[in-house]
């Protein structure tokens, strides 16, 4: 305990722990109220951003379709040509329940679901841009127009450098006190209140005090040795997309002085991503690049040349975020996505033209087995299966869920078109982890809850420390939504 009268005056109103996406909103929340705001970033100035760095900047959002968004999104050209369907709550909520298997906080979901909108808003009027996200959710059609599906259309402008620049930008117009290179390590406590943080930085420790403490300071994914402990044996194999810094400091400091643990602890948000691309980690100059989303479009075979999962069984959207576990399952944690010449123009340029990419590429399914070392006859032998076993009668479309289908084992349920036409191409990816489900309790304001339920006054959390809103797998783009709109919660109250 720190005694009041022994310690100094307080540096700040509220200091927020971690710069990412919810890190400033919360700040933004805060200043824009006239709280002084420090805001302390483990990295430097050239490791700084946290997750979102890495992200592609998408942010799931309801809307009543294109003229809805007009007002939030820069002009585009295209905008003439584009339907965007609208995308309503209720769609909004069925999609979280459906995907956590209804593991998903209601009452957290309700706020995610009705203010991220209104909140995208708020932060465009304070200098945020964003855009419609054409390269990632949306197909030109052959009369050159576009239609946008999967429920995720609206992204910032730069992906996720583009969201921290201007999020660092608009901070500093708003007085933010940015400290970089400070990791917070402990809380200070004064009478069940929290008054401050303890740390480490490159002058040495230093201790800060403040009238409230917003931990938004993400998971425990980059921290080996807790995925093993909770997610379980393997996963201390898992490549990390974002930030090497979220090793569960903020997490562990909460529970020391009585957090209720939030969320789901055993589950995580992975995904296919590039497996032997030198520096395939943390990279922050491909960033998001390094993942492998086109792979509804194919199919994906371990190294005994089989298919283990339903490529096509939703909008990637609703997969891909647990599909990195299913890689992490196959012999040596490796898999590879095939398709064929047809395919191929289809595919995401970001990723799949990225410099130095995992692939491999040949005239015949054999040939493409032995370059990547599997049994010519099994990879063979599951092509021929899968094609011959292609619903032919089913007009191919990736903008709706089309239903055609290969009744081959594992059944693909969408986009089974038949992989007939060479040049082959097969891209391995292993499981790259994203953030974890579990944090720590709050209530909907971003308080944070003790064993009792009660509140630890002065305490606060968001984005990926919050737990409560995700298990076993999320709809992309809800994220970053949910950092916006319980930093935006924390920063007004705190």
């Amino acid at each position: 305990m720190t005694q009041e009268n022994l310690r100094p005056e307080n540096d700040a109103d509220v200091i927020v722990v971690g710069g990412g996406n919810a890190g400033f909103t919360a700040a933004l929340a805060a200043a824009t109220r006239g709280r002084k705001v420090i805001l302390l970033e483990r990295g430097l100035e050239d490791m700084a951003g946290g997750n979102s760095f890495y992200t592609a900047g998408a942010t799931r959002i309801a809307h009543d379709g294109l003229e809805d968004l007009k007002d939030l999104v820069e002009f585009d050209e295209r905008h003439e040509t584009t339907i965007v369907p609208p995308y309503s709550a209720e769609e909004y909520t069925a999609d979280l329940v459906k995907v956590t298997e209804g593991k998903n906080d209601p009452e957290l979901t309700k706020v995610l679901v009705e203010e991220a909108a209104p909140t995208l808003r708020w932060l465009k009027s304070l200098g945020l841009r964003y855009r419609l996200m054409y390269e990632r959710q949306a197909y030109e059609r052959p009369d050159g127009s576009f239609l946008f599906w999967g429920g995720l259309h609206v992204g910032n402008v730069g992906g996720g450098e583009g969201l921290i620049a201007d999020h660092t930008r608009v901070a500093l117009e708003n007085g933010v006190d940015i400290r970089y290179g400070h990791r917070a390590l402990a809380l200070i406590t004064e009478d069940n209140r929290v008054v401050g943080v303890r740390g480490e930085n490159p002058a040495g420790d230093f201790e800060l005090y403040a009238e409230s403490v917003i931990m938004t300071a993400g998971g425990y994914e980059s921290n080996p040795q807790w995925r093993e402990e909770h997610l379980g044996q393997g996963w201390e194999n898992a490549k990390v997309r974002g930030t090497p810094y979220n090793q569960g400091d903020m997490i562990k400091a909460a529970l020391e002085i009585g957090a209720d643990k939030g969320g789901d602890f055993s589950t995580c948000h992975s995904v296919q991503w590039d497996a032997f691309t030198p520096n395939n980690e943390s990279n922050r100059e491909l960033t998001n690049r390094l993942t492998r989303q086109s792979y509804f479009l194919g199919v994906v075979v371990n190294k005994n040349g089989e298919r283990f999962l339903d490529e096509g069984a939703d909008f990637r959207n609703y997969t891909y975020a647990k599909y990195g576990k299913e890689i992490l399952k196959q012999p040596d944690s490796i898999a590879y996505q095939i398709f064929d010449a047809t395919l191929r123009p289809m595919l995401r340029t970001e990723e799949y033209d990225m410099p130095e990419i995992s692939v491999q590429q040949a005239d015949t399914v054999e040939e493409l087995a032995a370059k990547i070392n599997l049994d010519p006859q099994a990879l063979s032998r599951t092509i021929n299966d899968y094609n011959a076993n292609v619903d032919r009668e089913v007009e191919f479309d990736p903008t709706v869920k089309d239903g055609k289908s290969s009744s081959t084992s594992p059944h693909k349920s969408n986009w089974a078109s038949p992989l007939e036409n060479g040049p082959f191409y097969a891209y391995a990816v292993t499981c790259g982890i994203t953030f974890t489900f579990g944090g720590v309790k709050t209530d909907t304001e971003g308080r944070v809850l003790n064993e009792q339920g009660e509140h630890i006054p002065g305490l606060f959390a968001a984005g990926e420390m919050l737990g409560g809103l995700f298990s076993t797998n999320y709809p992309g783009g809800s994220g970053l939504a949910a950092g916006c709109v319980f930093g935006r919660r924390a920063g007004s109250i705190a």
